[in-house]
Order: C-alpha cells, then structure tokens, then sequence
C-alpha cells in the first residue's frame, strides 16, 4: 500500500492559490445572478447586498474574529492558511469584476455553475488543511467540546442564512441559491474522502 506524504510547501501555495481564486469566481458568478450562498461566505454576499460594501471587504472583516479559536482549537499552521485563503478571496474578488465580466444568467445555471467551481475551490482548501474560516471553526470547536455534530451545527447556520436572505431576495432566487448550495456541497461530500486521498 503507497504510504501517505506530506504536502510540500510549493504544494500547499499552489493548492490554496488555486483554491481562493476559483472560489472567488465562483462568487463573481454567484451575484452576478443575485443569488446568496451558505456559510460564512454566503453571510458575506448578504451584507453586502444590504449595505452596497464590496464581498471581498465583508468576507475579509467577518473572518477577524475568527482566527484565536483556529489557533487555539486547531493549531497554527491550520490558522495561516486559513487566513492566506481569506485574505486571498477577499483580494481576488476585489479586483476580479474588473477583469472578467459576467452577464446576469439564468439563475439555474449560474447556480449549478457556482456549486461546481466553488466546490473544486473548496476542495483544494480542504486538502491542504485550511478553510474558509468563520462559521466552519465555530461548529468543529462546538463538536470538539459539546458533541454537537459539525455539519449539523452549519446546517442549522444556513438554514437560519437562508430564511434571513428570504426578507431581503425573491423567493425564486432564494430556491435557486439553494440548489447551488446542494450541488456545492454534494461535490464536497462525494470528493472530500480520507480514504480516496492520502496526501496530507
């Protein structure tokens, strides 16, 4: 059986690079249909509907309070890749709009589309052990101490996201954020496995 390695540190800069462009991207096509997503990203898209601030500002702001639970639940080194992810997007997304232009789309689409190219995103993330920070920190830390199941904790997270995007976007656009937010996270769950990748 081939034994696991170890990411070098070429490995993880490409890996993270790769990943925090691509999910920006896939932000850019996002609310470029005026959908919304789930997590801290999609908390992020949301206030900046509300009060016309740039994503890449708000994502990079929300995450701050973050990172001393990230040091201190799941180390160092977990915790600066997080942030390089954070401060990576949040500068992508910033200047991304003006390099590539992307025409209102059909919601469907442009869902199925988010949920593709942010969940390749998010699996390179993931493979190179760091995160998109926020609420994912808080329900591994809750999981860690009180036994409350991670993916339960965030379910509960965007289930609450989604009912407040609810008063702020049409239901349609609502029902169509939700099938990104399915299809992103079925590329996750189907790819993201231990056993299928060995590189740590």
């Amino acid at each position: 059986m081939t034994q696991p390695t170890s990411h070098t540190a070429l490995d993880d800069a490409q890996g993270l690079a790769f990943g925090a462009i691509m999910c920006a991207f896939g932000v850019l096509i996002l609310t470029g249909a005026g959908l919304v997503t789930g997590q801290t990203a999609g908390l992020a898209v949301l206030i900046s509907y509300m009060t016309g601030y740039s994503f890449g500002v708000v994502f990079f702001l929300i995450n701050l309070p973050f990172y001393a639970l990230a040091w201190f639940r799941l180390g160092p080194s977990f915790t600066f890749k997080t942030f390089a992810c954070v401060l990576a997007i949040s500068a992508v997304s910033l200047v991304i709009g003006d390099l590539v232009v992307v025409l209102p789309a059909n919601p469907a689409v442009a869902a199925v589309l988010f949920g593709m190219i942010a969940g390749a995103g998010l699996l390179a993330i993931f493979r190179h052990r760091a995160s998109l920070g926020g609420v994912g920190i808080v329900a591994y830390d809750l999981q860690e101490r009180l036994g409350w199941r991670a993916g339960w904790v965030q379910l509960g997270f965007d289930l609450v996201l989604f009912a407040v995007a609810l008063l702020v976007l049409p239901a349609n656009l609502v029902l169509w954020s939700l099938l990104g937010a399915a299809v992103l996270n079925a590329i996750i769950g189907i790819n993201h496995r231990s056993d299928r990748y060995i590189a740590t």
